[in-house]
């Protein structure tokens, strides 16, 4: 974004993107909300001042698994389905996420992942399947085959897991890849593995679960939705 700024504090129309996020999230009866911050969390933490959630600190940026690791003591007493979302999709539907609530339960599945299919897959990690709404694995773009690479669909960064089943499958997760992070997708093989159930469910408008890259970005999906 060309800012020493958060990405998830850069303004849309006289409020920080985040704060798109949690209006969405508010009316949604979730037991708890945990963000996990990091670089300026402090400005972070000012922003959603309004919102009774707690915070946890990721120190170095080791990637998405790593991220969720971070978590894990904040939602000690806690039991039921965890809901992970990225804080820089401002559009994401509250519907989308209670439908993805819904399949993740229906399917009875350990991890279940909000898939899109936007023109250009370029730079997204590829959904592998084995059927409509069963996931095989999930690879990064720089990871990806030249055939992976002809898939459309993608991974948006949402996913639905069961707690337990996530936080025991963490610490199995490396950081052999392209990048030298610690992948949450790559729990998506562990889980099959396993024998458990990993599952997608596929928005009808890709743009909602896009992230906000640039300044560009974030003035075209503003357009988009009318803000």
């Amino acid at each position: 974004m060309k800012s020493d700024l958060p990405k998830v504090l850069h303004d849309l129309k006289g409020k920080p993107i985040i704060q798109y996020l949690a209006e969405t999230l508010k009316d949604m009866g979730l037991a708890k909300v945990v963000v996990v911050v990091g670089y300026k969390r402090h400005l972070v933490e000012e922003a959603l001042a309004d919102y009774e959630y707690d915070f946890a600190v990721q120190e170095k940026q080791l990637g998405t698994g790593h991220a969720v690791m971070m978590a894990e003591e904040a939602l000690s007493d806690f039991e039921g389905d965890v809901l992970v979302l990225a804080g820089d999709v401002p559009f994401i539907r509250k519907e989308t996420i209670k439908n993805l609530l819904d399949l993740h339960n229906r399917k009875d599945a350990a991890a279940t992942v909000l898939t899109s299919e936007p023109p250009d897959p370029t730079g997204y990690g590829r959904v592998i399947k084995k059927s409509q709404d069963f996931v095989e694995k999930i690879v990064e773009h720089k990871d990806c085959s030249g055939e992976e690479l002809r898939i459309g669909e993608i991974n948006t960064g949402t996913f639905v897991f069961r707690k337990r089943e996530l936080f025991e499958n963490l610490k199995h997760i490396d950081n052999s890849n392209a990048q030298g992070e610690y992948y949450l997708t790559d729990l998506m093989e562990i889980f099959l593995k396993q024998g458990k159930k990993t599952a997608a469910f596929k928005t009808d408008d890709y743009r909602e679960a896009l992230g906000i890259n640039s300044r560009e970005q974030l003035e075209e999906l503003a357009k988009a939705y009318n803000l």
